[in-house]
């Protein structure tokens, strides 16, 4: 059989193809649409069925959908993919035995008392659940004003309350992280802190709770080994239309449930038909060790030491009216032809880190910017390729060193080794891919002459070598 070549054409609009199909004639090619999102639909020609192929479609015939069918067809398909394109939740197990969990709490008398599990409350009720549940006060719900004895109930946030659970002995924030939060930029991590234990007795259902307003990413509800019927935990989501079920295993014997979701979903816990059921609450926070970028919500998780901030400001107070630049003095294994100097921020580490944050503190905005032979590129370009001739020659690049203290240079390259032509041509280069010389940008740069700053590498071709472009990196700020 001879496959025709296949074809691109363009479609005013994506399409929803069933797959349902019918074979064309002898002559004419069967043609399949196959539609790319964002892309021009691909047409696969293929060439006529023979006998024996067409006797095999005619042994198990597919009978076309109907109007109606079709219709709930594209809505079914419509429905996952919005559900599998924003996911706003995730369920998993931790493998614990429920007889090794223990809940310690402290009531308002002072007493401590200890709740051990597996519990169900319909064989043996042990007394210090009834004192944990007399100690509980009843939700806010949004649908309801008034609490009786089958409202859902919280442990007061001010009275001791702990588990020999630690959801850090186990893999959940990386499990969240994947699931919920698949682009976390680098050096961002999330943590957990409990919240609140929650209870819902027999008859008793927990309506739509308000959103936290405390700075959370996404909340974890783990099921405590508490046999249970109904109940289940409802998620909605504004932004998927979509709402999500998570049932928990209601104390029955094996791994305990846990359910992640983001912070702006509602949530509410339908009716326990039978038991009681509890969880506890923790709030995820997105920290960095790092720097955050541009309008990130995460905060840091280290702060400059006090010797630090005590050397730093008489530097700013004697700098004050200038644009200053101190060397990144860790190198990030990133081709600056192709990255900008800004998206080294989140990954910032070791004296760089420290730096950028004791300037954040003195409430100033420090910019990354590439610099190379007294250049320094805008922070919105990269180091473009200095390659297009390849016949000339190119010498490499070396950084001039200017003394103690980095002054607004004189001389952008000083290369007097090399041939005169090599520097101009090198130079014109550079000035060609948008560089300009650090004289004109009335940059300043911090140094003592003793440290190396860090190099970054950009490949360029040499004559019929390949080398690469050392290309430094700058912390660069203005001091009013």
């Amino acid at each position: 059989m001879m496959i025709a070549p296949s074809s691109i054409s363009r479609s005013a609009s994506p399409a929803l193809y069933s797959p349902y199909g019918r074979a064309g004639s002898d002559t004419l090619p069967y043609v399949k649409s196959l539609p790319s999102p964002g892309l021009s639909d691909i047409h696969i020609e293929r060439g006529p069925r023979t006998p024996r192929q067409r006797r095999s479609l005619a042994a198990a015939p597919l009978a076309p959908l109907g109007y109606e069918q079709e219709v709930e067809y594209r809505q079914h398909v419509s429905s996952l993919l919005a559900a599998k394109n924003a996911v706003f939740s995730v369920s998993g197990r931790i493998p614990l035995d429920p007889s090794q969990l223990v809940l310690f709490f402290r009531t308002k008398s002072g007493i401590t008392h200890s709740l051990d599990f597996p519990i169900d409350v319909d064989y043996n009720s042990p007394p210090a659940l009834d004192v944990l549940i007399a100690s509980c006060r009843p939700h806010q719900t949004n649908d309801s004003e008034t609490y009786d004895d089958k409202e859902s109930l919280f442990y007061p946030p001010n009275l001791p309350l702990t588990t020999s659970l630690e959801i850090a002995n186990h893999p959940i924030l990386q499990a969240v992280q994947n699931a919920l939060f698949p682009n976390l930029p680098d050096a961002h991590y999330l943590i957990a802190a409990r919240d609140r234990l929650e209870v819902v007795v027999c008859g008793g259902r927990m309506g739509t709770q308000p959103r936290m307003n405390d700075g959370r990413v996404a909340t974890i509800s783990v099921t405590l080994p508490v046999r249970y019927r109904g109940g289940a935990l409802v998620i909605r989501s504004d932004n998927v239309g979509v709402e999500e079920k998570a049932y928990g295993r209601g104390g029955k014997t094996g791994d305990m449930e846990w359910t992640a979701f983001l912070a702006d979903c509602d949530y509410e816990i339908e009716t326990v038909e039978k038991g009681c059921r509890l969880s506890v609450q923790y709030g995820v926070y997105l920290k960095t060790f790092g720097t955050g970028a541009v309008g990130s919500i995460s905060e840091p998780l280290i702060n400059p030491s006090d010797t630090i901030l005590d050397l730093l400001s008489p530097v700013l107070n004697m700098s004050r009216g200038r644009n200053i630049a101190f060397y990144l003095q860790h190198e990030y294994g990133v081709n600056p032809a192709e990255v900008l100097a800004e998206s080294l921020v989140p990954m910032l580490k070791g004296a760089d880190s420290v730096i950028y944050h004791a300037l954040k503190l003195f409430k100033l905005q420090p910019i990354l910017r590439w610099t190379a032979g007294g250049y320094i590129w805008q922070p919105e370009e990269t180091v473009e390729a200095l390659t297009e001739d390849r016949t000339m020659p190119i010498a490499p690049m070396a950084t001039p060193m200017m003394g103690n203290i980095y002054s607004p240079m004189r001389a952008p390259i000083s290369m007097p080794a090399e041939p005169v032509d090599e520097v101009t041509t090198i130079r014109q280069r550079i000035e060609a891919s948008g560089a300009i010389p650090l004289t004109e940008a009335d940059i300043t740069v911090l140094a003592d002459g003793v440290s190396t700053p860090a190099k970054e590498r950009v490949p360029f071709v040499s004559g019929p070598q390949l080398e690469k472009l050392c290309i430094n990196a700058l912390i660069v700020f203005y001091v009013a």
